[in-house]
């Protein structure tokens, strides 16, 4: 039907379903606007999932990963260790209520480092904004814009270059991912767009 037809789809024996939840509101004077809405919301839900899938396909074919000591990082680690810490411990608060004065001393201590580690995540969330900023966006680290993985999705793997050996989705991480953004390993695409030529078709799309 074409891109956001919506009353097209709308109107197709075969999309009727999508009419089912709104039989009860065709009164409403707005019926068809927000029918409309409904489903330019849930469709471009869905084109997001499809992007971000494509995004994270290339980033596993250019064996990409984020430097898990990268500043931006920091937040999770101690999230990690917050959480580690409270579930190796949190036996402790009932014994520590029952008298146990050795338990009572260790919970003391445990609160004490959970407080500090909170206080370093307070700190860490002020700062991320900042270290965001410095982090190449996705499309110039993947060599790929929305606009062209939009574009390659619509073609439906109609390009009339032979599939590579790469193998196609789903997209699972592969045993060697372990690169950074930073660095690309060898082999890597070169810089200046997205070369889908040399990229493996999908599980939604279909090769030649």
């Amino acid at each position: 039907h074409g891109y956001a037809r919506w009353q097209d789809i709308q109107n197709d024996g075969q999309f009727g379903l999508v009419n089912e939840p709104f039989k009860t509101e065709a009164t409403k004077g707005n019926f068809l606007e927000m029918k409309n809405k409904f489903l330019a919301r849930r469709f471009k839900l869905l084109e997001q999932a499809l992007v971000i899938e494509e995004q994270l396909r290339r980033a596993a074919y250019l064996n990409m990963t984020q430097d898990p000591g990268h500043p931006a990082m920091a937040l999770n680690s101690r999230f990690a260790e917050v959480e580690c810490l409270a579930e190796s411990h949190q036996h402790l608060s009932k014994e520590s209520l029952a008298g146990n004065k050795p338990a009572n001393a260790v919970l003391h201590k445990v609160l004490n480092q959970l407080e500090e580690l909170l206080s370093d995540m307070k700190a860490d969330v002020t700062r991320l904004p900042a270290t965001l900023s410095r982090i190449p966006p996705i499309a110039a680290r993947l060599q790929m814009s929305e606009r062209s993985i939009l574009s390659r999705l619509a073609s439906k793997g109609a390009e009339s270059h032979p599939p590579p050996s790469f193998p196609p989705g789903p997209y699972a991480t592969p045993p060697s991912y372990g690169g950074t953004f930073g660095t690309p390993p060898a082999g890597a695409l070169p810089p200046g767009g997205a070369n889908y030529s040399q990229m493996p078709p999908g599980s939604f799309i279909t090769g030649e």
